[in-house]
């Protein structure tokens, strides 16, 4: 089955905070034990967003890129380039400060194989405002020439941490349908990290892709989770009609807490199970697991 993550943040785990690939809730190991075939990595922006050397810290996660082709994982530049029994990973952004310098700083990081941009982490940039800030503040007009740009190169323009103000300003501003690599329904827990029924409609409605976030706070509202618990969010925005726009976006390395059967890649058939004990046929689950990361980037490219 081709299984497919949208989030981790295993590159800061390795490249600033100097831990050993085989301490990473992310190995080599563990992707084959569960048969993940695409890993997404992130470069995030860091602890203090635009006000922190966020170049650097880019450049750190980035260099540990070699630590991961070093330990036989190949990267790829598009989903398609992946193949069923390895494993491989692309890039994608946690945060665009990188950005900031200008438009031509996108090229740069797309030739360098960047695929996917979230356009904000927990701090307000040039691009737009987090939903931890506030939920009405409207993309800047930087940003939206930033998103332009994005979707002009084939780089998924990613929602997950942007406020409803900037959400909403993508389908009305933007061209290409975004994505949201790593989020789940506030329907199910009100936090503010998580979509909203609008918001997943909308998605639907113009062939975004949801990749549901494995993080327990954003699971239930006791902090407490499992494999079904994740399931009841792919389910739930299944019930809405985004059967295929939904996967997931596991952000291992990137959270202190797990769902109790599902705490690191090698656990991923856990989850399947989960799904299959909802009644989904095994065609339904291989769009899950993958399939519909092939068909989103298919529409946007």
């Amino acid at each position: 089955m081709f299984i497919c993550d949208t989030h981790s943040d295993t590159l800061f785990s390795l490249g600033v905070m100097k831990r050993p690939l085989a301490e990473c809730c992310i190995t080599p190991q563990r992707l084959l034990q569960g048969g993940v075939t695409l890993q997404t990595f992130a470069l995030w922006s860091g602890p203090k967003g635009p006000h922190g050397d966020y170049e650097a810290v880019a450049e750190a996660e980035f260099a540990a890129v070699q630590q991961l082709t070093a330990a036989g994982l190949r990267q790829v530049d598009a989903p398609t380039e992946a193949k069923e029994g390895e494993c491989a990973f692309m890039l994608s952004l946690e945060g665009c400060e990188v950005f900031h310098k200008g438009l031509s700083a996108v090229a740069e990081w797309r030739q360098r194989g960047v695929r996917m941009g979230a356009l904000v982490w927990n701090h307000a940039n040039r691009i737009g405002t987090p939903a931890k800030i506030n939920a009405d503040d409207r993309l800047t007009d930087y940003g939206l020439s930033v998103v332009h740009e994005m979707q002009r190169l084939g780089v998924a323009v990613d929602v997950s941490h942007l406020n409803e103000g900037g959400f909403f300003d993508l389908f009305r501003r933007g061209h290409v349908p975004p994505m949201a690599s790593h989020s789940c329904c506030r329907a199910l827990c009100d936090h503010f990290r998580n979509l909203t029924d609008e918001q997943i409609r909308m998605m639907i409605q113009y062939g975004g892709y949801i990749g549901v976030n494995f993080y327990p706070v954003f699971l239930s509202e006791d902090g407490k989770a499992d494999s079904v618990t994740i399931a009841q969010h792919i389910d739930h925005i299944c019930q809405l009609g985004g059967a295929g726009i939904v996967g997931f976006g596991s952000d291992f390395d990137g959270i202190e807490c797990f769902p109790e059967d599902v705490q690191h890649p090698g656990q991923m058939g856990n989850l399947l199970e989960a799904l299959r004990s909802y009644g989904y046929s095994e065609e339904a689950i291989r769009g899950i697991a993958g399939q519909n990361l092939l068909d989103y980037f298919a529409r946007i490219c």
